[in-house]
């Protein structure tokens, strides 16, 4: 048989041809690639059957030279194409698996040991090479190599059990007992690179991260526990405190309902007492709005209900501390309420008196609702004392809560200032004692202020915009900032105007299962 037809030459022929064609399929297709690949090597091992070639074997020494090279040439092929086609796979596993990004040390190792054992089999079957003392050669040579590359190679296979162990993956926030804190956004043989709340890249070395202890707190879930400590001064009892605080937690929008926040009183004694809540938030991106507002709503449900904050523990007078005969918890009337909201910063001293003067007080028991959706509320209500949820849905049983009220929040304004229903049911979640401003009342204030409607608009306009498409149309129309300032202009001109305006009864959702008082 001629050498130019014998199935080597073919084989070689078809090698060189899967090449070109595994590097004119763009990366962009890795697929494509792999079958196309698995493909020639199949048609590689037919004619290899075919002609009876044995790629494991050296090339007999009674064949020509052009015979022999041919041989070589094709076997060497076909060992390339059998080394990507076992890489191929392990990608096609790792791609099964679902985290081909999170293996991919584990996929760099795999590659690098089907390369090195084809081109030992390539010396070893084309070339006629002892491998054996090859090996013994470069184990010398891998000492001292080892050995200048030791912290080098520390952070490689430290990478390498790392990514079998799995303590992170990408994505992950991890914490570490040195503090660094951040997500993990790409690993390598050397280091993990971690993006730290400034929004900085720190990297990490794998030996670093392998010594040192962290917490992973994306693990089992997204979902993150956080502690806080309060002090509340001996005034009243514990249990109310301990009541006082799980009140504050349950007006908290920003942490989960479920698990249950826990209140525990931490310890007890003439200075304070002390108290540990502890809440879990959706993830840890959101600890730090978690924080702020569980302590703002603290300080104002205490204040409400006139429990006092104990001093720290380093600047504690023992001869002037209250107890709960000297107290004198500090009140909460209309006057301090309006002058915390920032509708009404721009009132002066005798404006926010007098308009303080004008407010009544509303009650409100557990379960009554305040105000359904689309009932136009043509007051403004400040919370005073308890929590008020804000629900959508129809029908008491499929209604959904979309957020709370604590005390020195506000709800109505859309009525009173632009005429417009309510977005959401607003219902009482405790006991709930609010403070009311009339438009008429406020009419006055708005027609010598002009001014005072851009203001009001931007605060309308941001609380709208909040509620989304849940709203009616006319509400989402009258959404921006442009329009509600015409809206409110033209609400207070028509009450001006009116010369036969006059306030009068007005009937409450709920109003006749519990009627509300009304104290002037």
């Amino acid at each position: 048989m001629d050498w130019w037809i014998a199935p080597p030459l073919y084989m070689a022929l078809v090698g060189v041809a899967g090449i070109v064609v595994w590097n004119v399929i763009p990366r962009s297709r890795p697929n494509t690639r792999l079958v196309v690949q698995i493909a020639f090597f199949l048609a590689m091992s037919v004619l290899l059957l075919d002609g009876a070639v044995v790629p494991y074997e050296i090339t007999r020494s009674g064949e020509t030279t052009a015979r022999a090279i041919l041989f070589g040439v094709a076997k060497a092929l076909w060992w390339v194409h059998l080394a990507w086609a076992l890489i191929g796979f392990v990608r096609i596993f790792l791609v099964f698996e679902g985290k081909p990004r999170e293996a991919r040390l584990l996929q760099d190792l795999v590659v690098g040991v089907v390369y090195v054992g084809m081109l030992l089999s390539v010396l070893a079957f084309v070339f006629g090479v002892p491998v054996g003392t090859l090996i013994a050669t470069s184990g010398v040579f891998a000492i001292v190599l080892g050995l200048a590359l030791q912290n080098t190679l520390s952070d490689v296979f430290s990478g390498i059990a790392l990514n079998l162990g799995r303590p992170y993956a990408l994505g992950d926030w991890i914490v570490l007992s040195d503090g660094t804190e951040g997500r993990v956004v790409e690993t390598s043989w050397r280091s993990t690179q971690v993006l730290t709340w400034a929004h900085n890249v720190v990297a990490l070395p794998n030996s670093f991260l392998a010594k040192l202890g962290l917490t992973n707190v994306s693990r089992p879930d997204d979902s993150h526990g956080i502690a806080f400590t309060i002090r509340i001064a001996p005034t009243k009892m514990p249990a109310i405190v301990v009541e006082v605080m799980r009140t504050a937690l349950l007006s908290c929008n920003s942490i989960l309902k479920e698990p249950p926040p826990i209140v525990v009183i931490r310890d007890l004694n003439a200075v304070a007492i002390e108290i540990d809540l502890l809440v879990h938030v959706e993830n840890f991106g959101r600890r730090i709005a978690a924080r702020n507002e569980v302590f703002d709503l603290v300080y104002r449900h205490a204040k409400s209900t006139g429990l006092l904050l104990a001093a720290p523990p380093s600047s504690i007078a023992v001869s002037n501390l209250p107890t709960e005969e000297t107290a004198r918890p500090p009140s909460v009337t209309p006057i301090d309420l309006i002058r915390a909201l920032p509708i009404f910063s721009a009132l002066t001293n005798d404006e926010q008196e007098a308009l303080a003067a004008t407010t009544s007080v509303r009650t409100y028991r557990k379960g009554d609702i305040i105000a359904r959706q689309g009932e136009m509320l043509p007051s403004l209500m400040i919370v005073r004392a308890g929590i008020v949820v804000r629900q959508l849905g129809e029908g008491d049983a499929r209604m959904q809560d979309i957020g709370r009220l604590a005390p020195g929040d506000f709800f109505g304004e859309t009525g009173l200032l632009a005429g417009i229903g309510e977005t959401s049911t607003l219902r009482a979640l405790t006991h709930v004692v609010v403070y009311e401003i009339d438009q008429k009342s406020f009419a006055p204030l708005l027609l010598a202020r002009p001014e005072m409607a851009e203001d009001l608009a931007a605060v309308l306009a941001t609380g709208m915009s909040a509620s989304g498409e849940s709203g009616a149309p006319e509400q989402r129309h009258a959404s921006s900032r442009s329009a509600l300032i015409k809206t409110i202009q033209t609400v207070f001109r028509d009450i001006r105007s009116d010369a036969f305006w006059t306030p009068g009864p007005r009937k409450r959702a709920g109003s006749d299962d519990h009627p509300t008082e009304r104290d002037t």
